[in-house]
């Protein structure tokens, strides 16, 4: 559990600017684009573990990520009573290594999020890196390699959702 927690922080703190000094929760914290993420972040209590060592690897969503979900979606899930489906969501944004885009392989891939009953086929070709989430949709990295002290932040436009394991 203490793991999970860590890794959803993680996810909250992803985002804006390139310093290394900084914490993935520090940068997240510092760019307006993902105040939605920092919200979430906060509500499911991982801010303190995503401020950890690590190393993560954080897919931020951006706040137009989240606005494109399903009317209320956002608001349901950062009620204290869904706490626990909020840091599932969470976490599925998370990796517990340091990976940079450079060390994603070619072609289409499983790997394996925080969340572990879970797994995301991201797939690299000479267009960049797009990720499948458990809907089968796909997220596009939108900005690569942000480096954080404790890891590093790629930042999609579409929130990954847990569901069925995509099909690679």
């Amino acid at each position: 559990m203490k793991l999970r927690t860590l890794v959803a922080a993680a996810a909250f703190a992803t985002a804006g600017t390139v310093a290394s000094a900084n914490t993935i929760v520090d940068i997240a914290a510092g760019d307006d684009r993902f105040s939605t993420l920092v919200a979430a972040v906060t509500a499911a209590g991982l801010v303190e573990t995503l401020q950890g060592e690590g190393p993560f690897t954080v897919y931020a969503p951006v706040n137009d990520a989240f606005a494109a979900l399903p009317e209320g979606t956002v608001d349901t899930l950062l009620k204290p009573e869904n706490k626990g489906q909020l840091t599932d969501v969470l976490l599925y944004h998370v990796d517990d290594r340091n990976l940079a885009a450079a060390d994603i392989p070619a072609g289409k891939n499983y790997f394996k999020p925080v969340l572990a009953s879970e797994r995301l086929c991201i797939a690299k070709d000479s267009n960049g890196v797009m990720i499948s989430d458990g809907t089968g949709e796909m997220a596009n990295v939108i900005i690569a390699d942000i480096q954080a002290s404790n890891g590093v932040i790629h930042v999609i436009d579409k929130v990954l959702l847990p569901g069925e394991r995509p099909a690679c």
